[in-house]
């Protein structure tokens, strides 16, 4: 590779890369290795794997901090393109507030603006923006590019966004911002290759991680979505509560006692899958038990999924297909099955058969409406614009 381009991923024990190659001006990034930098801080692992998802590197190598896993990354990296170069490098980063509702050029301004964000999603916000201050610090000539997980939901009306709270509060940008939008992103410009036509109809498309939500499109843009101001809101999900009473929070400060920090760490980390189960957080776990938390779980986590794909069905007037995506929407067959059945009402009529081989289409021809197993891929899209804003000239 003579000239490459790098996209990170900054989670919370975690750094995710992948390395594009830039050799095609006609082609554009064209991905060559992933990478993992795991348990930062902890017992650690470095692994790499090829476009062929072959591995190519599986080290113990132990990063006592975020700043030392970059640093790490980097080196492999130099390693990786022999006399090549970085040309760029796109990062993902999890809140862009009202500001940013495109991809930008990464400078001091920048990190400041998006550091007051960082209460808002404490689980991701500091770390991405950890990731682009000690790249700069390093590397001050290199280019990074942000890439907000909001921006794809501004396209939104500002009814879906408005909570009903005093007008001062949502005039200071308390609203709904929503999330996974790299994702969204992804899946909306190949909904065509799969759907045809009915791409620009009434599509629903369910991210489903350990992190989850829903967003309804129509015309490939978002209408409405389950998170919110912070990725709390919505779906339950691996350690998230997901959608919850305000009065919970009250009754947990005022009645037994839990400070703001208690109450961050019980609703972000110690609820969702693995609150519910008390085993684990991962779906795959979950569904090898045989425990009946772990089935509670994952019928409470189907439950929801189902009722927030009536809103979401409701803000189009209507849905013409489901898309699954994410971990959990590409991998577990039996909880699309469980979703799908939930949701025959809305015209779904599952074929157990293609459910079973992973789609694409997962729905019968007589079904009134259609679903869809497309995998995701937001390290394509972070690539493609770290791409085109640091192209010369």
């Amino acid at each position: 590779m003579n000239t490459a381009l790098l996209t990170i991923n900054a989670g919370s024990s975690s750094l995710k890369f992948a390395l594009f190659s830039l050799d095609d001006e006609a082609a554009g990034p064209q991905r060559r290795y992933r990478g993992l930098v795991a348990n930062i801080g902890g017992r650690g692992g470095f692994t790499v794997r090829d476009a062929q998802g072959d591995r190519v590197v599986d080290s113990g190598a132990v990063a006592a901090d975020h700043e030392q896993a970059l640093a790490m990354t980097l080196d492999w990296c130099r390693e990786a393109l022999g006399g090549g170069s970085l040309q760029a490098v796109g990062h993902r980063v999890v809140h862009g507030g009202e500001r940013y509702f495109a991809p930008v050029r990464v400078d001091e301004a920048v990190l400041g603006e998006l550091r007051r964000y960082e209460s808002l999603a404490p689980l991701h916000q500091p770390h991405n923006i950890g990731a682009m201050a000690a790249l700069a610090r390093s590397h001050p000539e290199l280019p990074q590019v942000a890439c907000f997980d909001t921006a794809f939901h501004h396209t939104q009306s500002p009814l879906a966004a408005d909570f009903a709270l005093p007008r001062p509060l949502a005039q200071a940008g308390i609203r709904r911002y929503g999330f996974h939008g790299l994702s969204y992103e992804y899946i909306a410009g190949m909904l065509p290759t799969y759907l045809g036509a009915a791409a620009e109809g009434r599509v629903v498309v369910a991210h489903l991680g350990n992190g989850a939500s829903l967003c309804a499109m129509a015309g490939r843009r978002s209408v409405a979505t389950t998170m919110g101001l912070t990725p709390l809101d919505g779906l339950m999900m691996g350690t998230r509560c997901g959608a919850l009473d305000p009065g919970v929070v009250l009754y947990l400060q005022q009645q037994r006692g839990m400070d703001v920090a208690e109450v961050a760490t019980l609703l972000n980390e110690q609820s969702g899958l693995l609150g519910v189960s008390g085993i684990s957080s991962d779906m795959h776990t979950l569904l090898q038990s045989e425990a009946p938390e772990a089935k509670e779980a994952i019928a409470l986590f189907v439950y929801r999924v189902g009722r927030e794909l009536g809103s979401m069905a409701a803000a189009l007037g209507g849905i013409d297909a489901l898309v699954f995506c994410a971990g959990i929407g590409e991998r577990a067959t039996a909880v699309r099955e469980a979703i799908l059945r939930q949701a025959a009402w809305l015209g779904f009529d599952l074929d157990p058969e293609a459910n079973r081989r992973g789609g694409p289409s997962i729905t019968s021809a007589r079904s009134a409406a259609s679903a869809w197993v497309i995998p995701t891929d937001e390290e394509q899209v972070i690539a493609r614009h770290a791409w085109r804003l640091s192209r010369p000239g």
